[in-house]
């Protein structure tokens, strides 16, 4: 497996297995569609790291679609599966980290996004082309 595979694009379909994380994975990449998320990637950790078993990067538009797409991620998390999740960098809304225990989730206004680049750290140089919005 070569660096430019662990990165997968957004996915659409619906979970199939009974693992958690992965529902909770497909629950994320849906609320972020719902709510227009722009150059949604998802990076798969495991052998990577112990901190969680997806990394989900996005952005929005503005701060405000940014603080609500965080939003109303938490909320439908709560709603589906019955936990709270930690958010940090609500108020500004320039990077907005949600943790979700299996999933940790990113997101960004996208000059702020382009600064920082973890799709490129945590591909160790290889950066992915941006996902095209279907």
């Amino acid at each position: 497996m070569t660096a430019t595979d662990s990165i997968r694009p957004r996915e659409t379909s619906a979970a199939t297995d009974a693992d958690p994380s992965d529902k909770l994975h497909e629950l994320v990449l849906k609320s972020l569609d719902d709510d227009q998320a722009v150059e949604t990637v998802s990076i798969p950790l495991a052998g990577k790291s112990s901190i969680a078993d997806y990394m989900v990067i996005a952005s929005g538009r503005s701060t405000r679609q940014v603080a609500s797409m965080a939003t109303k991620l938490a909320e439908r998390i709560k709603s589906e599966t019955g936990r709270s999740v930690r958010i940090e960098g609500l108020p500004t809304a320039d990077w907005v980290l949600i943790d979700a225990g299996d999933i940790i989730v990113h997101l960004f206004r996208p000059e702020v996004r382009s600064f920082y680049n973890l799709e490129r750290m945590w591909n160790f140089g290889d950066a992915p082309a941006p996902i095209a919005e279907s």
